[in-house]
């Protein structure tokens, strides 16, 4: 650490000026994981649901063809580091699904029921 003197010599010479301490920028909090905005996607994604191709993506993943789902999502998303991240939150939301019984009950085949056929008038 350089003495720090009233001299003007060596690599700090010159006039003295405070460091002007810079007010940071409301455009940098720009897209912050912030507890509220959690809070507003959470809601959106159990409204909207899940894009077909994230429900191919956990289906594979359910199924343990991880790698398989990898490549998927690089294709769909363009870069690895993309793919990694959305993999990560598929994998989290399938063991969210595997913890609940109420969805891993829904997930069971639904008992075929008797429709009669408008034109033959038969029950298949």
């Amino acid at each position: 650490m350089p003495i720090t003197h009233s001299l003007a010599v060596g690599l700090n010479k010159g006039h003295k000026v405070a460091k002007n301490t810079r007010t940071a920028r409301p455009a940098r909090n720009k897209g912050r994981n912030t507890k509220h905005n959690k809070f507003i996607r959470d809601i959106v994604r159990e409204v909207t649901g899940f894009a077909p191709y994230e429900k191919r993506t956990i289906e594979l993943l359910k199924v343990s063809r991880d790698k398989r789902a990898m490549k998927f999502l690089k294709k769909r998303l363009g870069c690895h580091i993309r793919a990694k991240k959305k993999q990560n939150r598929a994998n989290a939301d399938v063991d969210i699904k595997s913890r609940l019984p109420g969805i891993a009950a829904s997930n069971q085949p639904a008992v075929r029921r008797q429709v009669s056929c408008f034109r033959c008038h038969a029950t298949k």
